[in-house]
């Protein structure tokens, strides 16, 4: 890793975490319709995952996120007045959280429908594919998602048809309230890979450089022709399923809970030499920043006007 993709990882890792804590002290408020799900403690992943991607290539997200529309290059301010359900929105105001998209960007969606992101993720990269084009799809989903059926039919497709996409599986321990080990028969998600003759590899989700370094084989296999990948991200969820959630079900054994991968990935990359401690506090400063920025922006955007209703409506 050189030192500019350092401080890329540094800054966007800031962005979203100053942006999820943001977002939940505006939840807090009531000036948030709607539930949000936070992406605070897994920024690892989506930060390791798009610092090997380009503007052309497609992401498809989930319910949470947030984490992942900011690492692929989404407007930080049209994102939050969306998260408002104000009309200067990515999504004009109608998706909100759990609809982040901009497709110009490469990011398909964020998607309420637990594993509603397999057949788009396989839809683009059959899209790459047929158009020879040298680009990747990225399939983001949860530990929930993979017990899903849409799971097996997408890694199946896409491993059946050679498809250019790479599935990263985030799991933070719970679906919704319900622990990982109580609810799959596997002990791992990576394990599943070899039913569809791909290979598939389990990282320390809170340690950015090792997603990076997984992500950056299973791209070059990808953009090779040789077909799909499935990464597993062991990481952790500070907050809740959903901003109000007691938590209950966390315990103080559960593993990573103390984990932070932002001050974790800081100490490494001034160890070597990536970037000084000067220039971190520049970069959180100039987060904290855009946040704020973000947030002004989107207190004084207005309400959607009564008439768009009817517009971008294709279903």
């Amino acid at each position: 890793m050189d030192k500019e993709k350092a401080l890329w990882i540094y800054q966007k890792m800031n962005e979203i975490r100053y942006f999820e804590e943001e977002v939940r002290r505006t939840f807090g408020k009531g000036e948030i319709p709607g539930f949000v799900h936070l992406y605070a403690g897994e920024e690892a992943v989506a930060t390791g995952v798009m610092a090997l991607l380009e503007e052309e290539d497609y992401i498809t997200s989930t319910h949470r996120g947030h984490g992942h529309a900011i690492a692929k290059g989404c407007d930080i301010k049209g994102m939050m007045a969306e998260i408002m359900g104000k009309k200067d929105g990515l999504g004009r105001g109608k998706g909100g959280s759990m609809h982040v998209a901009d497709v110009e960007k490469g990011m398909l969606g964020a998607n309420g429908i637990v594993g509603g992101g397999f057949g788009i993720a396989a839809g683009a990269a059959l899209t790459i594919k047929t158009l020879k084009q040298e680009h990747v799809a990225v399939c983001f989903f949860g530990d929930g998602a993979s017990n899903e059926g849409v799971f097996h039919e997408g890694l199946n497709l896409a491993s059946i048809l050679d498809l250019p996409v790479v599935f990263v599986c985030e799991n933070n321990q719970f679906g919704e309230g319900t622990p990982f080990s109580y609810a799959s028969a596997s002990e791992t998600v990576a394990e599943r890979a070899v039913v569809y003759d791909m290979p598939g590899v389990r990282v320390d989700g809170m340690d950015v450089l090792e997603v990076y370094n997984a992500t950056k084989e299973a791209i070059k296999r990808a953009k090779s022709g040789e077909g799909p990948s499935l990464i597993e991200c062991d990481t952790y969820r500070h907050y809740g399923h959903f901003e109000g959630d007691e938590q209950k079900y966390k315990s103080d054994d559960d593993k990573n809970k103390d984990r932070d991968p932002i001050p974790e990935f800081k100490e490494k990359a001034i160890k070597k030499g990536w970037f000084t401690s000067e220039q971190a506090d520049e970069i959180e400063a100039a987060a904290e920043k855009t946040v704020e920025e973000a947030v002004e922006f989107a207190q004084a955007s207005a309400l959607p006007d009564i008439d768009s209703l009817y517009e971008d409506v294709f279903a």
